[in-house]
């Protein structure tokens, strides 16, 4: 069996200098890992091209199988990272049998990630509510027809289900289905990475192991 190619190194960083990882002063002074998120979060908005909120969502199903997606950041604070799906979706089902997940931040435009893991709730029907009534109307609609992660005979099925789903609704309001809502990630781990020359990367890593207690804070190596 022949060898895959082999990728070839990154160039050397003389090459790609990113002057957002050399400002003076230690940016890992924070004693709280929310305050340094916001922080992070506000320099990619500003750098990254597309969906600075993007996030890698890992979740575990009922056979232990690990899986994994992309979804965006709707909400955060100290009380954790929230996002929307279908409560049948895959990742749904998934949260339901095993309610604990994992998430990453990637900023290439500024070379940093953070990596979340934590217990996963719902967010209660108030809050799902009022982020519901905030989309779009066609993406209100949008969740009322789609079936996620089923499968779908053709694209076609699917309009089919979006205009019929319009029609019924008309003009009137779309309120949220009883089957999409919002999970928060309430973290026990948050890690924080930047990119330094020669490969000597920043790590911070902020634990608890309970919810009520402070953050214990360690530099790990690279």
């Amino acid at each position: 069996m022949s060898k895959p190619p082999l990728i070839p190194p990154s160039p050397s960083k003389k090459d790609y200098a990113d002057t957002a990882n050399d400002e003076p002063g230690d940016l890992f002074a924070r004693n709280d890992p929310f305050v340094l998120f916001a922080d992070w979060l506000e320099m990619a908005k500003k750098k990254e091209p597309n969906d600075a909120n993007a996030m890698c969502l890992a979740s575990v199903d009922a056979d232990g199988l690990p899986d994994a997606r992309m979804v965006l950041l709707k909400g955060f604070d100290a009380a954790g990272f929230v996002f929307y799906t279908n409560t049948h979706s895959a990742k749904g089902e998934e949260l339901a049998v095993n309610p604990k997940a994992a998430l990453v931040f990637h900023w290439k435009s500024i070379r940093r990630q953070v990596r979340v893991r934590g217990i996963v709730s719902q967010v209660c029907a108030a809050e799902a509510d009022e982020y519901f009534a905030s989309r779009a109307r066609d993406s209100r609609i949008g969740a009322w027809a789609s079936k996620q992660s089923q499968t779908l005979e053709s694209r076609f099925a699917l309009e089919k289900r979006v205009a019929a789903k319009a029609a019924k609704f008309g003009l009137g309001k779309v309120p949220r289905p009883e089957f999409w809502t919002g999970y928060r990630i309430v973290p026990t781990q948050i890690e924080f990475w930047r990119d330094r020359p020669f490969r000597l990367h920043d790590r911070m890593q902020f634990v608890r192991q309970d919810l009520e207690q402070p953050w214990s804070v360690h530099r790990l190596y690279p």
